[in-house]
């Protein structure tokens, strides 16, 4: 059982988190937070579920995960200074902060995967989905849908990269209450940077990612490219060398 208690002790957020939902079973937090009839609006509000009956990843892939064991929520921002063009940074800052929460209390060395994954041992540990809502050409809301493998030590289904938990890695139960504040706190730390200086998030999201400068290839849908993962731009988006070209990517699954 999630201890609330215990959580709210070791949070040491300004707004991230201060507006916290738990729930038992849930559809899917995303999907929650992005839907205004429910009427959340504060920016930071948290909702974290037990369960989601339908939790998914990029490209509707679903997202399993037994009640209780892991830590799969979602975070809502609807302060303009966040909902630019350049938004897209978001994710990277989501991400980075899953590496650093697991760096810091666990001491695990952590791999980013471009767009969206954290990989321990070369096995996904996390995984992001950034989703909005808009009216006209303008974002109103943007909602960072997180799942980390906490205490699962089983997984059902057929996974391009294997995927593993804490549990696995560290052979101990861990306290997810510990690991969310720890999370939480990182984020706010990091989305800090982001209207002065986004280009630092990049800058210290591309050091833990270890495919830049490999051959890769990159698949969306049933296109498939390959090149060398030459760079990300300032915006996030991959840049694919091939045959001395370069293009930008902007969606895709990559693989070496």
């Amino acid at each position: 059982m999630f201890s609330l208690e215990n959580f709210d002790i070791k949070l040491n957020t300004d707004i991230i988190g201060r507006n916290f939902v738990y729930t038992e079973e849930i559809e899917s937090t995303n999907s929650f937070l992005l839907n205004k009839a429910n009427k959340f609006s504060t920016d930071g509000t948290v909702i974290l579920a037990e369960k989601q009956n339908k939790g998914h990843g990029r490209n509707n892939k679903v997202w399993y995960s037994t009640r209780g064991y892991n830590l799969t929520f979602s975070i809502l921002l609807t302060n303009k200074k966040f909902l630019g063009k350049r938004f897209n940074i978001i994710n990277f800052a989501a991400s980075l902060a899953v590496a650093n929460a697991i760096e810091n209390l666990f001491q695990l060395r952590t791999e980013l995967k471009w767009p969206n994954d954290v990989l321990v041992n070369g096995k996904k540990i996390a995984g992001i989905l950034t989703e909005s809502i808009s009216s006209g050409s303008k974002v109103e809301r943007l909602v960072i849908g997180i799942g980390i493998n906490v205490n699962q030590i089983l997984f059902q289904g057929n996974y391009n990269i294997p995927p593993t938990s804490l549990k696995l890695e560290l052979n101990e139960t861990i306290e997810r209450e510990r690991l969310l504040a720890e999370y939480l706190n990182n984020f706010e730390e990091i989305l800090n940077k982001f209207e002065f200086s986004p280009g630092d998030i990049l800058k210290d999201w591309k050091s833990k990612c270890g495919l830049i400068g490999e051959k890769i290839s990159i698949t969306d849908g049933e296109k498939t490219k390959y090149g060398i993962f030459d760079d990300i731009d300032e915006d996030g988006f991959l840049l694919l060398k091939n045959k001395g070209k370069t293009e930008k990517i902007y969606f895709g699954d990559v693989y070496i």
